[in-house]
């Protein structure tokens, strides 16, 4: 399986990640190409070899005139619609775009059609999201993982004043994904770095077992003391099954706890987002009964699932311990029966064929409502699977918490009386 791995050690931004794709080797000509297929007015991707921190590295500079255009997601869809793009690229980019229109949407209480793009809709940002989509496209990874993702400390100047960071957009694009401190008082992870990673990450974590093939080395514009501002991209092929994923389990014994308190620890757990949650019987000393408490969980989670823990139970301590396991892809799909519509889980592995199991609850509510036994409508629907176009075709699995930043007012970023692009960094 070829897999990539984003080390994310100073930030993400939507110019590093471009300059590291062609840094590992992404066909150059194709991204130029692409960009050049949006006819922008006298706009180019310029790429050169910088020193950063002690370190050869790629930098990708946009040159284009001076320009105020404020842009809608219909603007950049027309934009994108005449673009020589393959369908995966273009809807790889639009997703891209569509996150940041839906944080900034929230943000302001307002709607992704009414949003503007301001800096995310400029000419050198509309460029670094095409450019990484085709990127990304052409570098046809497998899984693509990346590091906790640093925001940065301090605050960015903006129209409505001073803001802190992360910026609201951007905050909103990083919900559910882990965050590290880096102490560096700027902004690390611009809206375009962290719709990259929301939308295309499948998971974060340290760098997976993979035998490295190359590695790309995107600066970005800041300089930083002690610290060189680079982003890394890791490709190579991952020594582990492309359905493994690593996942927190956390133990801790009871022997004090009445069973409806751990009945309502688990809903809360399970409320909470975690994987499994489960008891196992054991005995403790002086031979008292008790029980195990685990929780299955994602790492980002573990946090959250501890604090549950200790509040609800009491307990004095939680193991804890970061261990791999297999999965098969899953969604939800529907099937016509001769009695209604049955949902049910379909289910595969990397290469083999999927399986389907039709939901309990809709069976036995076709069931009753028809007066037909249960296992009846449970052959049907099985039956109705396989003979529908839903067994042929599976879909590419989206990653989750795809949201992200744009603002329907013009933020102007500044830093000691210079002029800050928010999409780089």
């Amino acid at each position: 399986m070829r897999v990539a791995w984003l080390e994310c050690a100073t930030g993400i931004s939507g110019d590093m990640t471009l300059a590291a794709l062609i840094d590992a080797g992404v066909d150059r000509q194709a991204i130029q190409d692409a960009i050049t297929s949006l006819n922008l007015p006298d706009v180019s991707l310029r790429v050169e070899t910088v020193v950063k921190g002690g370190f050869r590295s790629t930098q990708v500079f946009v040159d284009h005139p001076e320009q105020h255009a404020h842009r809608h997601m219909s603007d950049i869809r027309r934009i994108l619609d005449a673009a020589t793009l393959t369908d995966s690229q273009r809807q790889l980019a639009d997703r891209l775009f569509l996150a940041i229109a839906e944080s900034e949407a929230r943000v302001h209480g307002s709607t992704v059609d009414k949003v503007h793009f301001h800096e995310v809709g400029a000419v050198d940002s509309i460029v670094d999201i095409v450019g990484a989509a085709v990127g990304f496209d052409l570098l046809n990874a497998d899984q693509i993982v990346c590091n906790f993702i640093p925001t940065g400390r301090g605050f960015v100047n903006i129209d409505h004043g001073i803001c802190p960071i992360p910026a609201p957009g951007t905050a909103e694009i990083l919900k559910g994904i882990p965050l590290t401190d880096v102490p560096i008082d700027a902004e690390l992870t611009t809206p375009t770095g962290a719709a990259i990673v929301s939308t295309l990450a499948d998971r974060f974590g340290p760098m997976p077992a993979m035998t490295i093939e190359q590695v790309g080395y995107g600066a970005g514009t800041m300089t930083f003391p002690q610290r060189a501002n680079i982003l890394r991209l890791f490709v190579g092929q991952a020594t582990v099954d492309v359905d493994t994923e690593l996942v927190t389990l956390l133990e801790t014994n009871l022997d004090d706890v009445t069973a409806e308190v751990i009945g309502y620890t688990r809903d809360r757990l399970m409320q909470a987002g975690a994987l499994d949650v489960y008891t196992t019987a054991i005995q403790m000393k002086k031979d008292r009964p008790a029980v195990i408490l685990s929780v299955l969980t994602t790492p980002e989670l573990r946090g959250q699932m501890e604090t549950i823990l200790f509040e609800e139970t009491g307990t004095l301590g939680i193991r804890r311990q970061l261990i791999e396991r297999s999965t098969q892809h899953r969604d939800i799909v529907s099937v016509t029966t001769p009695w209604g519509d049955i949902s049910g889980k379909r289910s595969w592995r990397t290469g083999q064929t999927a399986r389907f199991a039709p939901e309990f609850e809709d069976c036995a509510r076709v069931a009753e409502e028809h007066g037909v036994p249960i296992r009846d409508v449970y052959r049907a629907a099985e039956s109705a699977y396989l003979k529908s176009s839903e067994s042929d075709k599976l879909p590419v699995p989206q990653k989750s918490g795809s949201s992200s930043p744009v603002d329907d007012h013009h933020h102007d970023h500044s830093h000691d009386g210079h002029s800050h692009d928010h999409d780089h960094h």
